[in-house]
């Protein structure tokens, strides 16, 4: 029996083609994705503008804006109008007068300011807090970068450990052939380079993950085209500590905050303890009784604090209380930033000594070792097992290099994001490494 078309063989046709067609629009989609080549500063700053987490704090910042509208604003006026003297409460026109009031209620003089100025430090606090996400979102996309830098350097070692397992097969071939090594070795050389080509595979899953994550702080998809266009050096020497603690105490964003919010929490207890002054409600009223000639009412009220020590007991002791918690906080947030200087100039100096001296030392040594046992080995004058394990070390030290270079730049981030602001440039006789 021939199936007709709509039938279930159709349908599964019709999901076929349907899918593929996604997978062509998804392929071209992405095939037209600009290639996005970034420096360092420059994936900074893009992240900084399109980074959505920072989107979502400058809109908190926004809303704290319009609270200070809000805290300051007075109360709108009410209108009350009714009907008296309905003989039935669903015939209005029975009514024997009627009665049309307006109010406002006027805030006793001072309370709109105190109002404000608690709400303008929480805004305070807010520009405080995005600046503080500005700060670990920059050092997010530094460290992201230089993964990528990282992972782009230890290929380029892996490329130069496949190129030089190529040259010793060449060699133990050559020596096979002359008689002067045996089999094994040409299966250790072939299996030398099979090793470097294994590893050049893995160092492509290094890189693509690399660039999605920074592509995820950039706010952009993870698989977007991206190259990078700075290199990785050792970086330049740093600050004593003690200025970095004097920058951090004045820069850091938490504590500035909290600064703010002391000063709010301040004007909040001041404000609490006003309960006594009560706001007043002014209203005027027109009566307008049938046959008779109208009227004004004019009235005045305001609360009366009775229950006094409810207030004293409830909003001023919390708004006391919120007071010594802030200063508590404070105090605890400035031994913080001072430990997070310490332990963050302790790594970063440790990784400039680190990274100089494999420059300096350990990479030309390697370098030197490999280099003899490589000549020696193509004269016929060392092993096969010689000339590997100097190439081990060699790839050891290179890989220990790009990975202490990653190490220094990340704890230079790291103690940016502890300072709370650039580093400054050390002046001279306070360089330290």
């Amino acid at each position: 029996m021939t199936p007709h078309r709509g039938g279930t063989p159709f349908l599964k046709r019709s999901r076929i083609w349907s899918v593929t067609l996604l997978f062509v629009a998804a392929a071209a989609s992405a095939q037209t994705l600009e290639t996005l080549r970034l420096s360092r500063q420059q994936a900074i700053d893009e992240a900084l503008a399109r980074n959505p987490t920072l989107a979502a704090a400058r809109a908190q910042v926004e809303e704290a804006r319009a609270n200070v509208v809000t805290a300051a604003a007075f109360a709108d006026p009410t209108f009350v109008a009714d009907v008296a003297g309905q003989s039935h409460i669903l015939n209005p026109a029975s009514r024997n007068g009627s009665d049309q009031g307006f109010g406002i209620t006027l805030p006793f003089p001072g309370k709109r300011g105190l109002r404000r100025d608690v709400a303008t430090a929480d805004l305070r606090a807010a520009e405080f807090n995005l600046t503080q996400l500005r700060q670990q979102v920059a050092s997010q996309a530094a460290q992201s970068y230089d993964a990528i830098l990282v992972a782009l350097r230890h290929r380029d070692d892996l490329q130069q450990s496949k190129e030089l397992a190529s040259d010793f097969v060449k060699k133990t071939q050559a020596r096979f052939l002359g008689g002067t090594v045996a089999r094994v070795d040409v299966v250790k050389a072939e299996t030398d380079l099979a090793q470097a080509e294994n590893d050049l595979f893995a160092s492509d899953r290094a890189i693509a993950t690399a660039r999605a994550a920074l592509n995820r702080v950039l706010g952009r998809t993870g698989g977007a085209p991206l190259e990078t266009t700075t290199t990785l050096e050792v970086p330049g020497r740093i600050a004593a500590i003690e200025s970095l603690e004097k920058l951090a105490e004045a820069s850091r964003p938490e504590i500035s905050t909290l600064l703010a919010q002391q000063q709010g929490a301040k004007t909040a207890t001041k404000l609490a303890g006003e309960f006594w002054l009560p706001d007043v409600n002014l209203s005027v009223t027109r009566n307008a009784p049938d046959g008779a000639p109208a009227s004004f009412t004019t009235a005045a009220g305001f609360s009366v604090p009775l229950f006094f020590w409810q207030h004293q007991r409830g909003e001023v002791a919390a708004a006391k209380h919120r007071e010594e918690e802030l200063a508590a906080n404070l105090a605890d947030i400035r031994a913080q930033v001072s430990l997070d200087i310490q332990t963050a100039y302790t790594n970063a100096s440790t990784s400039l000594r680190q990274a100089a001296f494999i420059r300096d030392h350990l990479l030309p040594q390697a370098q030197e070792v490999y280099r003899i046992a490589s000549v020696s080995y193509g004269l016929g004058g060392s092993s096969a097992l010689d000339l590997l394990d100097a190439k081990r070390t060699l790839l050891a030290a290179e890989s220990q290099y790009v990975d202490a270079l990653g190490a220094a730049n990340d704890a230079l981030a790291a103690l940016e994001l502890a300072a709370g602001a650039p580093l400054p440039p050390p002046p001279a006789g306070e360089q330290h490494p």
